[in-house]
């Protein structure tokens, strides 16, 4: 048996030292707290009762986290001998019977012993909570040999990524990764999101089970990873801050999987339905950062592609969207293609467009997956933030890239955020300093890069439509 003081002193030393055993609650996403640990019923089965009974109380908090991600199941789902239950649902979960138990939790990969402790019984679960090849290990205190041992392998096995609902951008940059982890490990993937989200991919990923989270197929797979964007320098639920690595990226580095970036599949190769040349633009966003608060911008670059003989289609969901005292409309000029329109209808425009204009939002992302030349337009994050396109538009004379910045953390509750100078005359000025010569600029270097007039693409639309 390993002696207890090598637990101690990674305990003491190590990184992961915080680990959870009997007395102590698992997180607060699980559905079990620290009552069931810390009454030590006389056998397994009554810690399983009890510990069934407490999930009830907890299916409303349950209930309202779902909105973001789905909570682990009460207990660990798979079965060891000795009444030991263990699985990787939030993390590494152990939860041992009343007995004389000494656990350790180790990274595969390194051998490192990530916790390890005595226990008499209860949760031990892991700090980390994205993918790590982790290894599980139960001794009965004073025996050489493990009673219990196992490591992660997904193989085969039921697995849950819990994708946050009511977000576009951030599940159309994550998307492939899923499919990446699907491939890489040969288990048999759910993915928890939007409708929206999954009526656009379904078909796409016919390997992948996509239900929005009330309509969870497995509540007990064998191991759950939940992506999201973790903020307050977070290293437990993602190994780098995203803001780090790209918002994209960083659901990739949290499966633990190549996080180059790729575009998802889409259901593309529909029948062109605007004849005349246009380009598509996005202007509305979900905060007031996000927005292109340049007073002249829009109306001076519609009035160029107009010029250009383009017609200007905007495709944003709300005409008009805003809060208290600032509200922001369609461009003077641009058609008004808005509306809540299913998202493959978005894409059967897009993918005909000679090129989008957008900001940092979710109709950006659209075009980039569509396959269409992106000008992207923003000031409150950092090119490495979003998919790469020669075409990304940011102004670095004032202040910028606040949404990157560890040390600041995004209000979300907050319409006008704005970290470094709300309240004063330099608010948003990121996007304030962007000019309509500087994002036409981008533009006639798009239609040059792209062999792109007016004239041009109106004869090809002629063409396609006779």
């Amino acid at each position: 048996m390993r002696k207890k003081g090598m637990g101690e002193a990674e305990n003491k030393n190590g990184e992961e030292a915080n680990g959870k055993t009997a007395g102590v609650p698992p997180p607060e996403n699980s559905a079990v707290h620290d009552k069931a640990a810390e009454d030590k019923p006389a056998n397994g089965k009554a810690v399983e009762e009890k510990a069934a009974e407490e999930k009830a109380g907890n299916d409303k908090a349950a209930k309202q986290d779902s909105a973001y991600s789905v909570a682990p199941p009460a207990l660990p789902s798979q079965k060891g001998p000795e009444n030991i239950r263990y699985d990787f649902n939030d993390g590494a979960r152990l939860f041992l019977p009343p007995g004389q138990w000494h656990a350790q939790i180790q990274d595969a990969d390194s051998g490192n012993i990530l916790f390890s402790c005595d226990s008499d019984g209860g949760w031990i679960v892991s700090t980390k909570k994205y993918f790590v090849r982790f290894s599980l290990y139960v001794w009965k205190r004073g025996e050489k040999d493990p009673c219990f041992s196992h490591t992660i392998n997904l193989k085969d096995r039921p697995v849950l990524i819990s994708f946050p609902v009511g977000t576009l951008g951030d599940l159309i940059g994550w998307i492939h990764y899923a499919e990446r982890f699907r491939e890489q490990h040969g288990c048999r993937l759910e993915c928890t999101l939007g409708k929206e989200i999954k009526e656009l991919f379904e078909k796409q990923y016919p390997a992948i089970t996509f239900n929005t989270p009330e309509n969870l197929k497995n509540k007990s797979p064998y191991a759950t990873y939940r992506v999201g964007l973790y903020f307050g320098g977070d290293r437990n639920h993602q190994p780098y801050d995203f803001r780090q690595v790209g918002l994209h990226r960083t659901a990739g580095c949290i499966l633990g999987v190549d996080p180059e970036e790729e575009r998802p599949r889409l259901k593309l190769g529909s029948a062109r339905s605007v004849m005349e040349p246009y380009v598509c633009i996005a202007t509305q966003a979900s905060s007031q950062a996000k927005y292109w608060n340049n007073g002249y911008g829009w109306k001076q670059v519609v009035a160029y592609l107009k010029e250009q003989g383009y017609r200007v289609l905007c495709i944003d969901r709300e005409s008009t969207y805003g809060s208290g005292f600032t509200w922001n409309h369609i461009p003077y000029g641009a058609e008004d293609y808005t509306g809540n329109r299913p998202l493959q209808e978005r894409v059967e425009l897009l993918e005909h467009a000679d090129f989008f204009i957008g900001l940092g939002s979710g109709l950006s992302w659209l075009a980039w997956a569509s396959g269409i030349p992106v000008v992207l337009i923003s000031g409150f994050s950092l090119p490495n933030c979003e998919f790469k396109t020669p075409y990304r538009v940011i102004n670095t004379h004032g202040c910028f890239g606040c949404w990157d910045d560890v040390n600041e953390n995004f209000d979300h509750k907050d319409y006008f955020w704005c970290p470094r100078h709300k309240g004063t005359d330099r608010q948003f000025e990121c996007t304030r300093l962007i000019t309509g010569q500087q994002v036409i600029g981008h533009i006639k270097r798009l239609m040059n890069d792209r062999g792109l007039s007016g004239k041009e693409v109106k004869k090809e639309a002629n063409k396609e439509g006779q």
